[in-house]
């Protein structure tokens, strides 16, 4: 077993800086299992069921949506134990040479998908809180902004009390959670699962690639301590049994839970509500329209716990892009007194308050799971580089090796392949503004930046050399 050191050093402008490591194993999990479940499923659920076409898709699409996300967490699991430092796929890619990569994880996590999730997840509590008021959208966003701030300042100001609050409300939601789905499941109608597809959609092997596609949202956040490995205690143990913990529970709450959702209505009713968890437990015998109540009041808590995760965690990959050189400087600073990356989170919720003003729930969702899922397979091939390197020393492996590193990345390949073939303009364009923008920034930033990028890169080959001869030395013995 490696050993740790307590503490992550980093130097930033201006001074040394570090980030503390103060998570322990249960608060790993909790920010796998609370970012996933949160607004995913409580808002894709029903555009899944409208892509997929039928009842049976909608589940097989959730199902095997967690399934294939199984060799992708055991990937990321013995990458992050051999690169146990906040950054996930920031960190991977520079191991791995692919420097312009690394920039690029970055660059479309700050404008593709992290504050883009924020903004979706807040908007989706105003969507369930408007199901009780009524609002109007104007208010919906109005809600969704205040929820931002107030989770930016907690996490930014008190991150352990922030931490202590995402572990009591993960603990909360996950047992309504269960209920939903045991409830649920109890009161299904066998009918609707044969019920007539969704209108303008032919169901099959398109349909279904589709829907599998549309659940990268819901799934997306189980690799979420990765984010933080850099200050989570004894990450060599602690990190395999968060990921695969995680990726087991969320794909049998999801698996469930759409199974309950179109057993209780038909699959066309769902597709067409912007509640469809609510609307779909309403159909609840003998109690109607108060469990579709009850449903829409424990999804505002099981997506307020995700709102808070994702402000708690994202801002370490800007964070850490800064502080390797490929960003803005001053975006690398940690708080003398807080220890957060604060000017990172306040970039990173200010942006997502101008998304929720700008843009709707259904553009976001298209724009997040395309750029998310070319990142992923760029991300998983990076295995095959730096299981080669000297200082790739991992804990723990994944079983399978070069075959599981494999399944990690085709199943992924197929769904952007299917996505450019369902919406080829769409895609087209957020392909291209994606990269085209990053291209010349990587060049800017290597130029601004020139004296912090070589003085990274001669830590990292004198590490790497410090590696190699300890590797030679227990060799000799």
């Amino acid at each position: 077993m490696a050993k740790e050191s307590p503490k992550t050093p980093i130097q930033v402008h201006g001074g040394e800086k570090e980030l503390t490591r103060r998570l322990g194993l249960m608060s790993a999990i909790v920010l796998g299992v609370g970012t996933t479940v949160g607004s995913g499923i409580f808002t894709s659920v029903g555009g899944v069921a409208g892509t997929a076409g039928t009842a049976v898709m909608t589940i097989l699409a959730f199902l095997i949506g967690g399934l294939i996300m199984i060799p992708q967490n055991l990937c990321y699991t013995e990458l992050m134990t051999a690169y146990p430092e906040d950054g996930l796929f920031i960190v991977y890619f520079r191991e791995a040479g692919w420097n312009f990569l690394s920039f690029f994880g970055g660059w479309s996590c700050f404008w593709a998908t992290d504050p883009v999730g924020i903004a979706i997840t807040a908007l989706t509590v105003g969507n369930y809180l408007a199901y009780f008021t009524g609002w109007e959208p104007g208010m919906v966003r109005a809600v969704a902004i205040g929820m931002i701030i107030v989770f930016t300042a907690l996490h930014m100001i008190r991150m352990d009390a922030g931490a202590k609050f995402q572990n009591i409300i993960t603990a909360v939601k996950i047992v309504p959670f269960i209920l939903l789905v045991v409830v649920g499941l109890f009161c299904v109608t066998g009918s609707n699962y044969s019920a007539p597809a969704v209108e303008g959609v032919s169901p099959g092997v398109m349909s279904l690639l589709l829907g599998i596609a549309a659940t990268t949202w819901s799934y997306d956040g189980m690799q979420t301590c990765g984010t933080m490995a850099g200050e989570i205690k004894n990450p060599h143990k602690n990190i395999p049994i968060a990921l695969i913990g995680t990726v087991l529970l969320v794909t049998l709450l999801y698996t469930g839970l759409s199974t309950a959702c179109v057993g209780l209505c038909d699959v066309s009713t769902l597709a067409a509500s912007g509640a469809p968890v609510a609307t779909a437990f309403e159909a609840v015998p003998f109690i109607g329209k108060a469990s579709g109540t009850i449903a829409a009041f424990l999804a505002i808590i099981v997506v307020t716990g995700s709102l808070s995760s994702l402000i708690m965690f994202q801002a370490r990959v800007e964070y850490k892009c800064a502080t390797e050189g490929y960003w803005w400087k001053s975006w690398g600073k940690v708080h003398p007194v807080w220890k957060t990356p604060y000017v990172s989170m306040l970039w990173q919720s200010g942006f997502a308050i101008v998304l929720v003003f700008a843009t709707t729930l259904q553009t976001l969702l298209g724009y997040f799971t395309l750029i998310c899922l070319i990142r992923n397979v760029l991300c998983f091939c990076t295995w095959f580089k730096v299981r080669k390197k000297s200082n790739y020393h991992p804990t723990w492996r994944m079983p399978g090796g070069a075959f599981m590193a494999v399944l990690a990345i085709v199943p992924t390949v197929i769904l952007v392949v299917t996505t450019f073939i369902d919406t080829p303009l769409f895609s087209t364009i957020a392909a291209v503004l994606a990269i085209g923008t990053a291209i010349p920034f990587y060049f800017y930033f290597k130029k601004v930046n020139a004296d912090l990028i070589a003085e990274k890169k001669a830590e990292h080959d004198a590490l790497e050399r410090a590696m190699e001869e300890a590797a030679r030395g227990e060799a000799k013995n």
